[in-house]
């Protein structure tokens, strides 16, 4: 059982969708429940795709990786509907590659609550779940730690920070 956050679409379904293909139950926890006016996917539409790709069960949750009882909502639901979880996917993030005097206060505290503190949060909420798994992982969509002077010029150093802190979480 694959529990992955950010999972309506982009990499997030792509990765559902093939552990699907494997014979997986799969649940979608994202925010988009009902159509998006310009990026397509629903967590309903993705859950559909897996089962249409062979997984053995599909559930999808919505949920805000901002909000607590959402998060909780969402482990909770994977364990009821599925008896446990076997991996997590970090995938949900949210990204502003701007310049350090260009970036907004709302969107740095975006990129740092669901990046980093949501990808710490899940991962505390499945913890219990993951460790009465026979193998269990825990996939973040993030980079590996890299300290080059690139990754902290003027553009994107905020963003850079918060994928940062996904990785830390591994």
């Amino acid at each position: 059982t694959l529990v992955v956050t950010g999972g309506s679409r982009g990499i997030g379904l792509a990765i559902a969708k093939r552990a699907a293909k494997d014979g997986a139950n799969i649940v979608i926890g994202a925010k988009t429940a009902t159509p998006h006016k310009t990026l397509p996917g629903t967590i309903h539409t993705a859950a559909e795709e897996c089962l249409a790709a062979g997984a053995s069960g599909a559930l999808a949750v919505q949920t805000d990786i901002l909000d607590d009882a959402a998060t909780q909502n969402l482990i909770d639901c994977a364990v009821a509907e599925f008896g446990g979880i076997d991996v997590l996917v970090n995938n949900a993030s949210a990204i502003d590659n701007g310049g350090t005097l260009d970036v907004s206060a709302k969107k740095y505290a975006l990129m740092h609550g669901i990046n980093g503190r949501g990808t710490f949060w899940t991962s505390k909420l499945a913890l219990p779940h993951l460790l009465r798994a026979d193998n269990p992982h825990v996939l973040n969509l993030s980079p590996p730690l890299d300290l080059d002077p690139r990754w902290f010029k003027l553009g994107g150093v905020a963003y850079t920070m918060a994928k940062y802190n996904m990785s830390m979480c591994a």
